[in-house]
Parts: structure tokens; C-alpha cells; sequence
């Protein structure tokens, strides 16, 4: 993996290092104002840890041709680098809707292929445009269940405004889809008579044919996860006043 690419004539996205420490507070910032707008999603970091993800080289940045930053995205492992995420993926706004996101997402793949090859590369998200890309790079959506077990991985949903819906289902439920590229499915299958290795499969999730249908069931979703939200609340109420 090359690292550093110039996408177009105005764009470079490469491996974060040192010399970008000082976009750490802009992108914690535009992480943050974005998440607001959403209602939902992006994680809050610290600058303190996007730098460590910058000096440890877990991170893709991207920039204009003048230095000015426009997007970000990092690693992080669990369970012993037995799964991978590509998470915090932001673009400035002024930047936004010119195919830099997915640049982005497709170096920091590279990235975590390079570094854990036997990882699961997995991911959690509620936009549709980040699912579309995870599907072109071979991802598949997973239940929750196949996610990590290990609490620092669900600690990073902590500061989502439905962080509250997911605890009182146990993990087992969000507005959140869990989506995940298993490189044991992407192997080759066994040698045929002709002695050349056999092509792998496709992956089956058509997201095109199936995002309005998914878009659907995201909006049912809400509405059955909110209601249940409301119930608890006055159920609580109630039992307030009765003590």
C-alpha cells in the first residue's frame, strides 16, 4: 500500500503521522458538530487520542493540495487484533459530496488490511452513504452478536445519544447496523481438477437492490425502539411517585 495518494489534482490522502498533529482539535470538533446534527452516530475523541492514533500511523487523513484539512478516519483493535474498525470517519463540509469519503474509507481498508490481514474488519453506523461504501469493499451486515464482546468496543458508543436504547436491550439492539468484511470468506475455495485456484464468491448483500428497503426498516426501527424508550421513561416516573 502506497502511503500517500493524490486523488485528483487538488486531494492527498495518506497515513497520518506527526506532521499532521495540529488538525487533531479541528477534526474532534467537526466529529462532534456532526454527530449533533445527526442525532446519532461518531463516537466523541479526545485531540489527545487522534493524535496517539496519528503517531502510532492507525490513522488516513486527508488534505488539500495547500494543507488544508478535509477529512480523517482511524484504527482501532480489539480482542487481540482479531477485529478491526475503521472508525470516526469525517469530512469538512466544504469538502463534502466530492468522493472523499470513500477515498478515505477505501485508504484506511488498505491500511487495516496491510497491518492485520487476519483481522474482521468490522464497523457500527447509521449512514447510508458509509454503508454503500462499506458494501463496495465487501463488507456484509452482521448482528450485533458477531461484534466484540469486549466492553471497550461498546465503551466507544457511550457519548451516541442512543446509547441508552442500546443498553437496555443488552447490546442486542440500536438504530446502529453492524456491518463486517470477513477475509475467511474472501479466501479462495478449494483447487478444482484443472489445478487453478477457484475465484471466491461475491458477496451476496446487494446494497443498491436493498437500501430502500433497508431505509424502511430503519424508520420502523425508530419508531419501535423510540416508543419503547417512552414507555420506560414514564414507567420510571411512575414508579417515582408511587415512593
Amino acid at each position: 500500500m502506497k502511503n500517500t495518494e493524490v486523488v485528483g489534482s487538488k486531494f492527498i490522502v495518506q497515513t497520518a503521522n506527526e506532521n499532521h498533529l495540529h488538525y487533531a482539535e479541528q477534526i474532534c470538533a467537526e466529529m462532534e458538530e456532526s454527530a449533533k446534527k445527526r442525532g446519532t452516530g461518531i463516537a466523541k475523541r479526545s485531540p489527545v487520542y487522534i493524535m496517539e492514533k496519528m503517531v502510532e500511523g492507525k490513522a488516513i487523513i486527508a488534505t488539500t493540495d495547500t494543507g488544508e484539512w478535509v477529512g480523517f478516519c482511524y484504527i482501532e483493535t480489539w480482542e487481540h487484533g482479531k477485529f478491526v474498525a475503521n472508525s470516526g470517519l469525517i469530512v469538512h463540509p466544504d469538502f463534502r459530496n466530492s468522493g472523499m469519503a470513500k477515498a478515505i474509507k477505501m485508504k484506511a481498508f488498505e491500511l487495516s488490511r496491510q497491518k492485520y490481514p487476519d483481522a474482521k474488519i468490522i464497523g457500527i453506523t447509521t449512514s447510508l452513504p458509509v454503508m454503500k461504501i462499506n458494501s463496495d469493499l465487501g463488507y456484509e451486515p452482521v448482528t450485533f452478536s458477531e461484534l466484540p464482546a469486549d466492553d471497550a468496543f461498546w465503551k466507544g458508543c457511550a457519548s451516541c445519544v442512543n446509547y441508552d436504547v442500546l443498553t437496555r436491550t443488552n447490546r442486542k439492539h440500536c438504530l446502529c447496523t453492524g456491518m463486517m468484511y470477513d477475509p475467511e470468506d474472501k479466501k479462495p475455495t478449494a483447487t478444482p481438477n484443472n489445478g487453478t485456484a477457484a475465484a471466491t464468491e461475491s458477496h451476496t448483500w446487494d446494497f443498491l437492490k436493498e437500501s430502500s428497503l433497508y431505509e424502511r426498516w430503519m424508520r420502523i426501527k425508530q419508531r419501535i425502539l423510540l416508543r419503547r424508550e417512552e414507555r420506560a421513561k414514564k414507567k420510571n416516573a411512575g414508579a417515582v411517585l408511587v415512593h
